[in-house]
């Protein structure tokens, strides 16, 4: 019978872990910073993404967090303006793009994304407005705004010049600014008769302008997936973001993540 070595079965299981943790480390994906997932984003996008004070909150920025640390990393925000996010990820800014953005052909040939959830859009009116449009052939004759860099203007200029031009109703006109803020600022002050934007956050520019606005849509707009974004050929990360998200996904957390912003599992 072979006697049992209580150091030495000790110093084997230290071995184990050791090798375990070293094997773990070879893992781990290379970032820009060592121990730190820096994710490109325009923190003025609520519920996507916000701030209260000096914290950044909201869906994508929850997302990162529990995406890094399923990496053993620390989620860091890099605050860019949505048309820049693609150009900063190329230029090596950050790691990966979180930030709502569609899963979209034009941008998958600049990057590679992961789908992480899904949502459609909503047109929002003054409260008191005399037209309330319930899809986007509604909004023929209308002056519609939208945030820069968006999917939608060009399936609303293909709205205007198909189906308006063969009714006979006037154009579209499509006015485009900044940041979504300033779209709804523009609708509040008759300077727009409608506004589109994602489902989620039209519930949230509803909630804050405290009647004055309302959705008159009757169901999302062109619905599409949203992706998590990494540059070409960084197959590493890529790879080892799609691991954490499976993880995050199975863990349960992330289905009570989506209901409570209101999006869907892509």
């Amino acid at each position: 019978m072979a006697i049992r070595n209580p150091l030495r079965t000790t110093l084997l299981a230290l071995a184990c872990t050791l090798a375990s943790g070293l094997s773990q480390a070879a893992e781990a994906p290379k970032t820009l910073s060592s121990g730190e997932l820096k994710v490109g984003m325009e923190i003025s996008y609520p519920p996507f993404e916000y701030y209260e004070g000096d914290k950044v909150l909201g869906f994508d920025p929850e997302v990162s967090a529990a995406l890094a640390r399923h990496l053993g990393l620390e989620a860091s925000f890099s605050d860019i303006s949505f048309p820049n996010l693609i150009l900063g990820l190329d230029a090596g800014r950050f790691d990966t793009i979180i930030s709502g953005m569609y899963i979209l052909p034009e941008r998958l040939e600049k990057a590679d994304a992961i789908p992480y959830a899904k949502t459609g859009a909503a047109i929002m009116v003054r409260s008191d407005a005399e037209k309330k449009p319930a899809t986007p052939e509604d909004l023929c004759g209308l002056t519609v705004g939208l945030q820069q860099g968006t999917s939608w203007i060009p399936a609303l200029q293909k709205v205007s010049d198909g189906y308006c031009k063969e009714q006979g109703a006037a154009a579209i006109t499509i006015n485009q600014y900044p940041t979504t803020a300033e779209t709804t600022q523009a609708l509040l002050s008759g300077h727009i008769q409608a506004h589109l934007e994602i489902d989620a956050a039209s519930l949230r520019i509803v909630e804050r302008a405290k009647g004055r606005i309302a959705i008159s849509s009757s169901s999302a707009i062109y619905p599409q997936v949203l992706g998590i974004y990494v540059k070409k050929g960084n197959a590493q990360l890529l790879d080892a973001l799609k691991a954490a998200l499976d993880d995050f996904k199975a863990s349960g957390e992330y289905s009570a993540l989506l209901k409570k912003y209101n999006l869907e599992e892509a």
